[in-house]
């Protein structure tokens, strides 16, 4: 009874340690990725080795994330309960699940096909980058929405073995958004990374900064994923039906809120509408399947 606890307690500091639920901002991404580039169902194969390339990316990016970031979110008291700072892991424990990580996306990416096959290292780069830019520009948003928006795209080459158009705007669209809400993320971090040597938008370009920049993006992620919705209808396919529609305009809906509670809070308050993040995902996914099987 004891080891199953211990066992089961380990489990959950590792799904922890890496934010497993956090897999809701781009895996579903990944998966409308994937129908639109079959039109529809795309297989089981395609399905499960999108799956299984996403999470492993998603681990090797968090775990390396963890890794190189333990001496700063040690010092932060919003971050100094995180596990390898509190001691519940070694930095050596997060190199294990980072290179477990790495290992399952290579295995999947190289059973996909030769342009995901070709694309990894690129990927890998920007998926171990991510931390270290936040020692020198307050750009690091752009560099973490590039690197998880890649997982739409990611979806759409594992079909197709190729770029096009939407693949394009999905990568934009996600992009943007994921950059959005990192620098909403940032603002409750803004006194101590401006007293720390750590670059953000709020702590480089103010809280006004902060407003304008996501502001921007979001709209940006509202209209590349409507064009990407347009470039797909204009593919000889038959447009996406009204429930695409819905989920797209609550997406945009969610999106304003966020915006909006950025203007008028500037504390943990604002989290409160940053968590719909966790829906839109999801809510795009269900949106995109309903739009393909009601056309």
């Amino acid at each position: 009874m004891t080891a199953m606890t211990s066992r089961s307690r380990g489990i959950g500091t590792y799904l922890s340690f890496v934010k497993f639920e956090h897999t809701l901002f781009a895996l579903p991404f990944a998966y409308i990725g994937m129908l639109l580039a079959a039109d529809g169902w795309p297989g089981w194969r395609a399905l499960v080795l999108v799956t299984l390339a996403m999470v492993g990316a998603r681990t090797c990016a968090m775990a390396a994330n963890r890794v190189i970031d333990a001496r700063i979110d040690a010092l932060n008291p919003r971050t100094a309960s995180r596990e390898i700072p509190s001691g519940r892991l070694s930095g050596r424990d997060g190199v294990i699940v980072a290179a477990a990580g790495l290992a399952l996306l290579v295995v999947a990416a190289a059973s996909l096909n030769r342009l995901t096959l070709a694309l990894l290292p690129l990927a890998v780069l920007f998926l171990v980058a991510y931390p270290y830019t936040k020692r020198f520009t307050w750009a690091c948003h752009l560099w973490l929405g590039v690197t998880i928006g890649a997982a739409a795209a990611g979806g759409y080459i594992a079909v197709t073995g190729a770029f096009d158009a939407v693949a394009w705007l999905l990568w934009l669209a996600v992009g943007a958004w994921v950059a959005g809400f990192d620098v909403i993320y940032a603002v409750l971090d803004v006194e101590f990374d401006r007293g720390n040597g750590v670059h953000s938008i709020p702590a480089d370009l103010g809280i006004a900064g902060a407003v304008w920049a996501t502001g921007i993006l979001f709209v940006v992620s509202v209209l590349a994923l409507g064009m990407a919705a347009a470039a797909f209808d204009v593919q000889e396919r038959e447009p996406l039906a009204w429930p695409f529609l819905v989920a797209y305009g609550a997406t945009a809906v969610m999106l304003q809120r966020q915006h909006a509670r950025l203007r008028t809070v500037r504390d943990a308050r604002v989290l409160d509408a940053f968590n719909a993040n966790m829906v839109i995902g999801p809510l795009m996914l269900v949106g995109t399947i309903l739009g393909l099987a009601l056309r």
